[in-house]
């Protein structure tokens, strides 16, 4: 479980093939500190550490993560947004973040808005996709508050502080983003799915 509160950026350093798998060495400030078999998010993607040594550590994306997320089109040298798992009894202070990507969206613009960025993004929608305004949303590990959703999508802004400290920095229009909705939501839109049909019968 996380909390969308970035901790620190971390670089690929390799990225291997591993048949269907895409293996990732990571240099990161907080390397030391992690152990093997530690889950940590990657751009909102929750992946098992599998090695360290020294300042890198490896992790592995299997196909089905790879189907799901953006991790495919990371590049060697590229920022990647960290979190390690929250700690019991500790603030939370964005949301509810599994780490499950839902699925993938695309950026179609970014505006500056003197001192602060608006991000627009658009998504495939499905009954379980559930975005309300000023509801809370996860991109790219990210936790943000939608502004202004439409059928097929929303924007969210950025203050300064999460702009420097995140990969949101190199974020442009037509890049490809993670999406994982807020838990709630889709428990809710799940549940009126399975038992408001039998509900109004």
């Amino acid at each position: 479980m996380f909390t969308g509160i970035i901790e620190t950026l971390g670089k690929v350093e390799k990225i291997e093939r591993q048949e269907g798998n895409l293996i990732l060495t990571v240099s990161s400030r907080i390397t030391p500190e992690l152990q093997v078999d530690q889950s940590v998010s990657h751009n909102g993607v929750c992946l098992t550490v599998t090695d360290i040594e020294g300042k890198n550590y490896k992790v592995a994306a299997i196909k089905e993560t790879l189907e799901k997320t953006n991790l495919s089109d990371l590049k060697e040298g590229q920022a990647v947004n960290l979190e390690r798992a929250m700690v019991s009894g500790a603030r939370l202070d964005g949301h509810m973040v599994q780490g499950h990507v839902d699925t993938t969206g695309v950026c179609t613009k970014v505006e500056e808005a003197d001192g602060s960025w608006y991000y627009s993004f658009e998504f495939e929608p499905t009954d379980e996709h559930l975005v309300v305004d000023k509801g809370s949303i996860c991109i790219n590990g990210v936790s943000l508050t939608v502004v202004n959703p439409t059928e097929k999508g929303f924007s969210v802004a950025i203050i300064p502080y999460t702009h420097e400290h995140t990969t949101f920095r190199h974020l442009k229009a037509g890049d490809r983003i993670n999406l994982e909705f807020d838990v709630i939501g889709k428990y809710i839109a799940k549940y009126v799915k399975l038992y408001m049909p039998a509900v109004k019968s």
